[in-house]
């Protein structure tokens, strides 16, 4: 996937959620919701963007592990948008959504198991695809 694609699809996501608001602020899922969430909030016009800070992958395996929640938020997410780049199993979604229940939850990409977590996405991807985002490319390349 290029850095095009990527902008491109999350200018979607932020089209498609834009009648849904108005938002209080973004709440990005670290990391792979970073650079969507800011693309979101450029698009919306929204300034206060937050994070909740969640592990749920071996980058090793490439398989999902136990989900640890590395930096969490208080209250119930009303008025606030959700900014995933995928929803894969669910796990991390469901890790999020039982913080933030009345938070809109939206991703770019989500796969079927996962895809009943979200609110809003904008493409379905088959659940063995395995994405790499521009962000994870040279790291991969390395091996590490």
């Amino acid at each position: 996937m290029s850095w095009e694609e990527i902008h491109r699809d999350a200018r979607a996501l932020a089209w498609r959620v834009a009648g849904l608001g108005p938002f209080r602020g973004i709440i990005a899922v670290t990391r792979g919701g970073l650079v969507p969430a800011a693309v979101v909030a450029r698009e919306l016009d929204i300034r206060l963007v937050d994070t909740i800070c969640i592990s749920s992958y071996d980058d090793r395996a490439q398989h999902p592990e136990a989900v640890q929640v590395l930096k969490g938020l208080s209250g119930e997410g009303e008025g606030f948008l959700i900014i995933d780049d995928l929803v894969d199993t669910g796990e991390t979604a469901r890790a999020v959504r039982d913080m933030l229940p009345k938070a809109h939850f939206a991703t770019v990409y989500a796969k079927p198991a996962g895809r009943p977590m979200v609110d809003t996405f904008v493409t379905e991807v088959s659940q063995d695809t395995w994405i790499v985002f521009p962000w994870e490319v040279e790291r991969l390349s390395r091996g590490s």
